[in-house]
């Protein structure tokens, strides 16, 4: 086991040592190569060696170098190297996080990264959490919490009783809704379509003036970090909405929510303490290992009597039980990679990533700017919306990038407009990464007919 162990942290660091001179896009050929990872199933054991050897020769070439500092789509983040390696550890712990019995640091890391985050956030001490798998689970979490609590005011318990003849739940959503909401809806049976959207404006935020009329049955999900545009719905006008109604705030947090943790950006997110639950990924700008999300309910019984359950052999201590405000029972103890990096980063580390990476993306824009191509949004967080032209150019310009492989950045449709889209996500992000990446894009769209 030690041999084994040791190989795979030689292998591990010198991949990690090559990403910086790789490229980011795996070659055809080296993705043709993982058909050698196929074939039936042998019949005999395998050297655990061997297997290693297997994986790294061939899948390690195979792989997109999000860990690296040139990789701009889909949000997402790399690993920080402390949160990797906790995440090595925790691996070798082989924690379930269902119980505190079953693991006494996991469920103590949980409450102490939840009191962490709240605190950095501007959240309630005394709100209840979910450690997930991402934002469509914090998003399930948190919004199971929900349903509960507005049915449970209209006399109805949708944990004995089901859906089956529930008074209905209205839920609005801006026209920007994201599609991990939906999904989440649509899981809760609360319906994707079965919803009332309300017009944003010209950057996704959504327009307060249009809410339809809400009440005690409402659930108005509100966007913190627009994943196109970056813009923030006005929280602060939409929670005394809500509330003055007697309906449910949630707020999609994913990345957005992070900006709390910068002076420089935190009035994006003014207003937004004000919700009943938040759901914020931590894979993406936190930078930890997939996978890992939080759901934050602002109080704790309705994120219990959601998902609390118990047998005959499951026996409750008086300790916070983790399972019981979680969709899952046994998982993995995702709480030690985030304990890890924010011990790691502390309050200034994470303000310099945020202020960093905000900073690298105006000066993708600038540089966009100056070449003559049309930047779509107001850059005011870490995405960048760029246009080449029309529409075939753009897209064009987008396969040739993913293709050259000095970076990789992704399409989208914003607003009648195809266009790029840059999100400056990662930890190992340098200001040579952002110049080395944006002449590259801007060498590919100068030789593209606009």
């Amino acid at each position: 086991m030690k041999d084994l162990l040791t190989n795979a942290a030689t292998r591990s660091a010198r991949y990690l040592a090559a990403i910086p001179t790789r490229r980011v896009a795996p070659l055809p050929g080296d993705l043709a190569r993982l058909e050698f990872l196929a074939g039936p199933l042998p019949q005999s054991p395998t050297d655990p060696a061997q297997i290693l050897a297997l994986l790294d020769d061939i899948g390690s070439p195979a792989t997109v170098a999000t860990a690296g500092g040139r990789y701009f789509g889909f949000v997402i983040g790399g690993t920080l190297p402390a949160a990797l390696a906790a995440n090595w550890l925790a691996g070798a712990w082989d924690q379930n996080a269902a119980y505190a019995s079953m693991s006494p640091v996991a469920a103590r890391l949980e409450e102490i990264v939840h009191s962490w985050i709240c605190d950095l956030l501007g959240l309630p001490a005394t709100s209840g959490a979910a450690f997930v798998t991402g934002t469509t689970m914090s998003h399930f979490a948190a919004l199971a919490a929900a349903r509960t609590a507005i049915l449970k005011r209209q006399g109805w318990d949708v944990e004995q009783d089901g859906l089956f003849g529930a008074p209905p739940v209205k839920v609005v959503v801006g026209d920007e809704v994201h599609v991990s909401l939906l999904k989440a809806l649509s899981m809760l049976g609360l319906g994707r379509s079965r919803v009332t959207k309300v017009p944003s404006d010209g950057q996704g935020r959504m327009r307060p003036a249009a809410l339809p009329p809400l009440d005690a049955s409402s659930l108005l999900c509100i966007q913190s970090g627009n994943v196109n545009s970056g813009a923030f719905d006005p929280a602060r006008e939409l929670c005394a909405a809500a509330h003055q109604a007697g309906a449910w705030a949630h707020v999609d947090g994913a990345f957005g929510l992070w900006a709390a943790a910068s002076p420089q950006f935190s009035h994006h997110v003014q207003g937004i303490a004000d919700a009943d639950s938040w759901a914020i990924d931590c894979h993406k700008w936190l930078n930890v290992p997939y996978d890992s999300g939080i759901a934050v309910v602002r109080e704790a019984e309705h994120l219990h009597a959601a998902f609390a359950a118990s047998a005959a052999y499951l026996q409750p201590s008086a300790l916070r039980e983790p399972c019981h405000y979680t969709p899952e029972s046994s998982r993995r103890a995702r709480a030690i990679e985030l304990w890890a990096a924010l011990r790691s980063l502390g309050r200034d580390g994470l303000r310099d990533l945020i202020d960093r990476h905000c900073r690298q993306a105006a000066l993708f824009a600038e540089g966009f700017d100056r070449a003559g191509f049309e930047v779509l949004n107001d850059v005011v967080l870490n995405q960048v919306l760029v246009s080449f032209g029309t529409a075939e150019n753009t897209q064009r310009v987008i396969r040739e990038v993913q293709a050259d492989g000095t970076c990789w950045c992704g399409p989208t449709e914003w607003h009648g407009h195809t266009a790029m889209r840059v999100s400056v996500s990662s930890w190992a992000t340098t200001d040579a990464d952002i110049q080395d990446s944006l002449a590259a894009i801007l060498r590919i769209a100068s030789r593209t007919d606009r």
